[in-house]
């Protein structure tokens, strides 16, 4: 073997062996976190992505003013409204528009108490496998849980503040027409139950966002455990 075969296979032996001590040292890491540790991490990260969502989206402009949650008109209608304003119907739509949007930051706020609920009944052996289980798993678990009883929760908030808007009714009798016709997705088809999903959407893809922060940043987090918990997992 001359010099530089020598020199080639010492390099890649010495990568090896630096790759193996830090999979080591990330294992003795983990294995040092106890189960109290892991799940007060995970609750940790949890209220704090959950309250800074809360927060971001529960205010004016929180969804109108946030272009990756701004809710518009689904599909077919979308276009079709493109087409009213330049036939000057613009004001109109833009009315509906804003009105999905404030009734989504309206009940945004209403869902606090559930978000943070959850937290309480998570089980320690859930907390191991969340920690573990990529960057949007808390996420993941904030939508199992939550999706269905925040959703009936915002459903008549968002039913009140789409109401006030003359071309709420209007909406829902085009949208089921065009629903019939496959130009909407039948549950897109209600105003209501559309801006209520589109809400759960925002808030968990916000939370998703946070989540992430606090994952790749644990000290910044300002809190100890988090420190401890994500900076295990770096």
């Amino acid at each position: 073997m001359d010099r530089r075969q020598f020199n080639s296979a010492s390099s890649a032996a010495m990568g090896l062996l630096i790759l193996s001590a830090w999979q080591q040292a990330h294992a003795i890491a983990l294995a040092d976190l106890t189960d109290k540790e892991a799940s007060q991490g995970l609750k940790a990260a949890l209220e704090k992505g959950a309250l800074a969502a809360v927060g971001l989206l529960g205010k004016t402009d929180g969804f109108l003013g946030n272009a990756k949650v701004r809710i518009p008109l689904p599909g077919f209608l979308d276009d079709a409204a493109k087409l009213l304003k330049t036939l000057g119907q613009g004001k109109r739509i833009d009315e509906l528009v804003t009105s999905m949007n404030r009734a989504a930051e309206t009940a945004i706020p209403m869902g606090k108490d559930l978000l943070v609920g959850a937290v309480k009944n998570m089980s320690v052996s859930d907390a191991k496998k969340i920690l573990t289980g990529g960057e949007t798993s808390v996420t993941g678990f904030f939508a199992e849980k939550t999706r269905k009883p925040l959703g009936e929760k915002f459903l008549p908030v968002v039913g009140r503040a789409t109401e006030k808007v003359g071309l709420a009714q209007k909406y829902n009798a085009v949208a089921g027409k065009a629903a019939g016709m496959g130009l909407v997705k039948k549950e897109d088809a209600n105003i209501q139950k559309y801006v209520t999903g589109k809400t759960l959407d925002g808030l968990y893809l916000v939370i998703g966002e946070e989540e992430k922060k606090i994952r790749k940043d644990p000290i910044g987090a300002g809190s100890s455990i988090l420190k401890k918990v994500f900076g295990a997992l770096r």
